[in-house]
């Protein structure tokens, strides 16, 4: 065996190939780098010109994959593969992949969407058909949420926007409703004016559109009166359970009795 003739073999391939292995290589990394310091750039520009943030992190995944996609090509050319011939057969193979990735795309085509006709941005809380908390991040596949208790959930997005969803985030009031259900030995004006003063005193509560007690229904065995107050919305759980709280410690020092399911027991005798 001719050794020599192979080390002269791996020397013209060495000096042939290594370059462009270097090249592409160099290309792929420097370029990967500068597409990452670009995108965190224009992010910063996009933000400073008060876009949307939902709007700016979806653009920032679309340049980013874009150009990542040009510094690959650059890459594959440095190597001396004809990129021409390359997209030929990339355009070929993108098809089929396509069709088996079609849950994927609607996936993209759900990102944009969301994004054109915002049916909710991030730092929203909504419930979805698939889960419900608050939208963290919309990338071009699925929306990350955050829920009460701290748990991630990562929901694609043609679940979320084939469905219906409750935005409660939206609107910068909400409105409370609660239903007492009391006694009927009770008196009902003392009753009314105990959860009416709760309302007013809560300067949480707003003015406009003024809160409101009726009663709702009359059951077999309780009156039950129904609570409406408009607090703006990032208050509303706070609000929500200091009323609940102040109406108890308010009907135990006026004797209201709230009524609680009874069952009553027929004995037969012999």
């Amino acid at each position: 065996m001719d050794i020599s003739k192979y080390t002269d073999m791996a020397i013209v391939y060495a000096g042939e190939y290594g370059l462009k292995i270097v090249a592409a290589l160099a290309i792929f990394f420097i370029g990967k780098w500068g597409v990452k310091k670009f995108t965190t750039l224009t992010k910063k520009l996009m933000l400073k010109a008060e876009l949307d943030l939902t709007l700016v992190e979806f653009l920032e995944n679309v340049i980013y994959f874009a150009l990542l996609i040009v510094i690959v090509l650059a890459s594959l050319n440095a190597l001396g593969i004809n990129t021409t011939s390359f997209l030929a057969v990339f355009g070929a193979a993108s098809l089929a992949v396509g069709l088996a990735l079609k849950d994927s795309l609607s996936n993209i085509g759900a990102a944009l969407l969301i994004i054109i006709f915002r049916p909710f941005r991030v730092g929203d809380f909504i419930d979805s058909a698939s889960a419900s908390g608050t939208v963290q991040e919309i990338n071009l596949f699925s929306t990350i949420m955050i829920t009460g208790d701290n748990k991630t959930i990562i929901v694609p997005n043609s679940s979320i926007i084939s469905g219906n969803i409750v935005n409660y985030s939206n609107k910068p009031t909400r409105r409370i409703d609660l239903i007492f259900k009391i006694s009927y030995e009770n008196d009902l004006k003392l009753t009314k004016d105990t959860l009416m003063q709760i309302m007013q005193s809560d300067g949480r509560v707003l003015a406009e559109p003024a809160p409101f007690i009726a009663v709702d229904e009359l059951g077999e065995r309780t009156v039950n009166l129904v609570l409406r107050a408009w607090v703006k919305t990032e208050m509303y759980w706070d609000v929500r359970f200091d009323m609940l709280e102040k109406a108890k410690f308010a009907f135990d020092e006026k004797g209201i009795l709230i009524s609680s399911p009874q069952i009553y027991v027929q004995t037969k005798k012999d």
